[in-house]
Order: structure tokens, then sequence, then C-alpha cells
């Protein structure tokens, strides 16, 4: 039975599918790619075309009423042409424990969790070159986001997956996260995070104090205050990288 708006979802904190299982008549499950705080997300495969699909699945009640998820395909919509996000395919409906649970088929992207690939590199953390090609490369896939007033509102390494491809990387973003209406304060939080996640990928506060003078520069020892008042969107940090002055010791 579908719930009422007066009846309260079922708690839900897994799925627990195996691989093997099919969701909705149509998708094979392969394996789970990860769980956040709005749902589980799972690789598929499509039982008709063999496409391999990105699966999302929505705890009921981070989801009531089927509220959330229609907002966050109509913003994948929105930015369809910002080729850092995933594309949004549809949406689905399916049974468990006895409750509707919204299912939620985009495309599958390549790549690994940027926490996943830091613990393969020495020290678990990259040197200066290779975090300012991924600073940079995550600036410049933010920056049309950013650019149509919009924000994504949940970087973190777990939602940053990337491919290494010559000097630089592959950089695509998972998940969006609803802070309210979009403006300057949703954009400005987007560039903290993606501070932070250049901050932990250089190994975090254990190593800051022996950082060069232009890494800290550009981390403003994470004081938000210090950061706004250098980049306040997207497109203002990739400037700042590509212009930035490297002196040589």
């Amino acid at each position: 039975m579908k719930p009422t708006s007066a009846q309260t979802p079922k708690s839900i904190s897994s799925f627990n599918l195996e691989p093997g299982q099919v969701l909705a008549a149509k998708y094979i499950i392969i394996e789970r790619l990860g769980i956040g705080w709005e749902g589980e997300v799972f690789l598929g495969r499509e039982r008709s075309t063999g496409i391999e699909r990105s699966l999302k699945l929505f705890f009921p009640q981070r989801n009531p009423g089927n509220r959330t998820v229609p907002r966050y395909a109509q913003k994948l919509h929105k930015l369809r042409g910002c080729p850092i996000l995933v594309r949004y395919h549809h949406q689905e409906q399916i049974k468990h424990e006895d409750q509707l649970v919204t299912l939620m088929v985009s495309d599958f992207v390549e790549g690994e969790p940027l926490g996943e690939f830091l613990k393969r590199q020495p020290g678990r953390r990259l040197d200066y070159f290779q975090a300012l090609h991924l600073l940079h490369d995550l600036a410049l896939g933010m920056e049309p986001i950013h650019t149509r007033r919009e924000y994504h509102g949940d970087i973190h390494d777990g939602n940053v997956i990337i491919r290494r491809s010559g000097l630089s990387f592959e950089v695509r973003l998972l998940d969006m996260y609803n802070l309210g209406r979009p403006g300057a304060a949703t954009i400005r939080q987007d560039v903290h995070d993606m501070i932070r996640v250049f901050y932990d990928a250089l190994g975090g506060q254990r190593f800051y104090a022996g950082h060069a003078p232009e890494i800290k520069k550009l981390c403003c020892g994470l004081k938000k205050t210090l950061i706004d008042r250098k980049f306040r969107t997207a497109g203002q940090l990739r400037h700042y990288l590509e212009t930035m002055d490297w002196h040589t010791r």
C-alpha cells in the first residue's frame, strides 16, 4: 500500500541487493557502487540492451511522497549541457518491504571515487602538480553550473569520480544535494567544498604546515571568509589557477 501523507515511511538503511537480482523486471544488479544519505547506488545492466546504467534507490524516509526525486531529476535535466554531471534517464517505482521505493536511472560513469584513488597513491595523497590539475578540472567542470546560477551542494571525495587522462583527470560528479534556492551562498559552498577536496587530496592537516606558499594561498587555511574574498565561483577559481604565480625554489 502506498503511504498516505499521514503515514511515516519505514526507515531503510540498506536495500541489501545481491548481484544477479532483477529490478523493475528490467535491470540486473551487477554490484553496489555506494551508499549515502539519500539512498544506495548500484551498477545494473539493462536486460533488453545490455547497456550498463547507474541505479539509485532512494530511502523512503529521505524521499517522502516522492518529492525529492522529481526536483533532483529536473535539476539534472536543466544542467544536461554540463559534462561534469551524469545524464538523467528516467525514474520508476518498485516495491521493497511492502512500500514503494523510487528508482532513478542515469548514465553509468566509469572511473573510481577520488577517495579510493587516493588510497592507492604514495602516502595516500597527490603531489602538487597532480592536485592542481585535479582542482582545475573540477573548477572547469563546475564553471558552467555556476554560470547558470545553479550549484551542486555535495562535492566530496566520494562523489568525485575520476579517470586518469594523460597529465589531467577526467572528472565527473555524482549526486547533488538540495541546499535550498540557488544563490550566492550555495555557489560559494561549492567553492569551499572544492578547496576542501584539494586540501584533503594533498594529505590534509598533517601536511599543511609544510606546503608551498602558493598552495596555502589557495587553501586559505579552509577559512570560508578568506576563500570568499578570492573566489566566489568556480569560474573565478579556474581563472586564478590559470594565472597564479608559482615561484621556483
